[in-house]
């Protein structure tokens, strides 16, 4: 019985399928050869035949326009929001570039502009290119070495104050003792004209951002906001270097002394451009001037020179 239902309904399917056929083919053919002949049959009662299908056409053909078109703007806008991502990528590594490039210009005229106001230096631009993990906040490595004319224990500077000193040089690079390094010593003394108290600034393991100025004697008269430079003695760092300001004052731990901590000029958390001291040109002291003398008892330097000769020959009678 089943069967005979499925045979039925199958056969039903094919029915349908070739009435269905059969209508489509009529109203290709009619549509087609519509104008070329005059059908016997009233137009009008063919239009009222085939209007239903007329207007399925109709329908199924804007529904495909409508799909096609929307498709092919979906298409579209997707490639074009892939080249406008394309283009913002492209403009932000440009933008990063510019602001990278601007930054290290203004690096490299503070530097120059330090050259042309020191002209009793010679000076060596480098870049720093690394820090040793062990000693980050003590050494530095730059891009300049023996080939650039680069030597041990040449001074390591920037336009802000000294940074260190060579301590290995290679032939495309160096290693840069720093300042705070606790194994560094420089001479100093401060730089304000009613004090000019002497010391030495190194390195200190509790506080590695901010040397400390040692060797100060009790009743020094040495302050808070003193501006610690450098002294020229031991023939390394050249005198008048700014070394940084005293933040605070304490007691050694014998009590005979003081030591000054220091806030450095430099920061050293942001160097990437320093400059080396190949050369160094101490300006010539002043010449000895003769003190001035007392109205009415200038004396002729032709008598003084006379009277200096008669008394070298009457010593040697």
């Amino acid at each position: 019985m089943s069967k005979r239902v499925r045979r039925d309904s199958h056969s039903g399917r094919k029915v349908w399928a070739l009435l269905f056929v059969i209508i489509s083919v009529f109203c290709i053919i009619f549509f087609s050869a519509r104008g070329r002949f005059h059908a016997p049959v009233s137009s009008k009662a063919v239009s009222l035949v085939l209007s239903p299908f007329q207007s399925a056409v109709s329908w199924v053909g804007s529904q495909i326009n409508y799909v096609t078109a929307n498709i092919w703007d979906i298409v579209t806008e997707h490639q074009q929001n892939k080249m406008l991502r394309n283009e913002v990528d492209q403009l932000r590594v440009q933008n990063l570039q510019a602001s990278e490039y601007a930054a290290e210009n203004a690096r490299l005229r503070a530097l120059l502009d330090y050259k042309q106001t020191a002209t009793q230096f010679d000076l060596k631009a480098a870049r720093v290119i690394g820090r040793e993990a062990s000693t980050w906040s003590s050494m530095i490595v730059i891009n300049r070495g023996t080939m650039d004319g680069v030597k041990e224990d040449m001074p390591v500077v920037t336009e802000k104050g000294l940074v260190g000193r060579i301590v290995e040089a290679g032939p495309n690079s160096s290693k840069v003792q720093l300042i705070t390094d606790p194994r560094s010593s420089v001479g100093v003394l401060v730089q304000r004209a009613e004090s000019r108290v002497n010391g030495i600034v190194e390195g200190d393991m509790d506080n590695p951002t901010m040397p400390r100025m040692v060797n100060i004697p009790k009743d020094s008269d040495v302050q808070a906001g003193d501006v610690i430079v450098t002294s020229g003695f031991g023939g390394i760092f050249p005198k008048g270097l700014a070394i940084g300001l005293v933040s605070e004052i304490r007691h050694d731990t014998g009590g005979l002394l003081e030591v000054a901590i220091l806030e450095p000029a430099v920061d050293f958390q942001k160097l990437e451009d320093v400059a080396v001291i190949t050369a160094s040109r101490e300006a010539p002291p002043e010449p000895l001037k003769a003190p001035a003398q007392t109205p009415g008892t200038e004396t002729d330097p032709a008598a003084e020179a006379a009277e200096q000769t008669e008394a070298a020959s009457e010593a040697d009678s």
